[in-house]
Formats: structure tokens, sequence, C-alpha cells
């Protein structure tokens, strides 16, 4: 815990990615070019994830628990 005046953002370890991400949307709150930019890449992230949900139900898969 962090005493007052002192912000705190984590990201996990070896998350360049999302520090980048994270730093972008700071960023963002006063820059509306770069607001869109974010907003652009986290539409086309969501979209990519979702893709990759409709494949994954097309998948079979055969576990064995015992």
């Amino acid at each position: 815990q962090m005493p007052p005046g002192i912000p705190v953002a984590t990201v996990g370890v070896n998350g360049s990615l999302n520090a980048a991400i994270l730093a972008s949307q700071i960023l963002a709150s006063t820059d509306p070019s770069i607001k869109e930019k974010v907003l652009e890449y986290k539409s086309n992230l969501k979209n990519k994830i979702v893709k990759a949900n409709e494949e994954l139900k097309t998948k079979e898969f055969k576990f064995k628990t015992n």
C-alpha cells in the first residue's frame, strides 16, 4: 500500500505490451489522436479474441482426467 500522492499502476512480469497500453490510455485522456488510436487498437484486439473463441468452438477436445 502506498501513501497518498504516490499513485501505483501495476502490470504483470514481462507485461511490456500491457504497460504500453496502460500508458497510452493515460495519454489518451488528454490527447484525442492517441485516444482514437487506442480505441482502434482495443477494438481490433477484441475482434481477434472473438474470432479465436469462435474458432475454438469448432474444435473437439478429448480429456482424460483419471
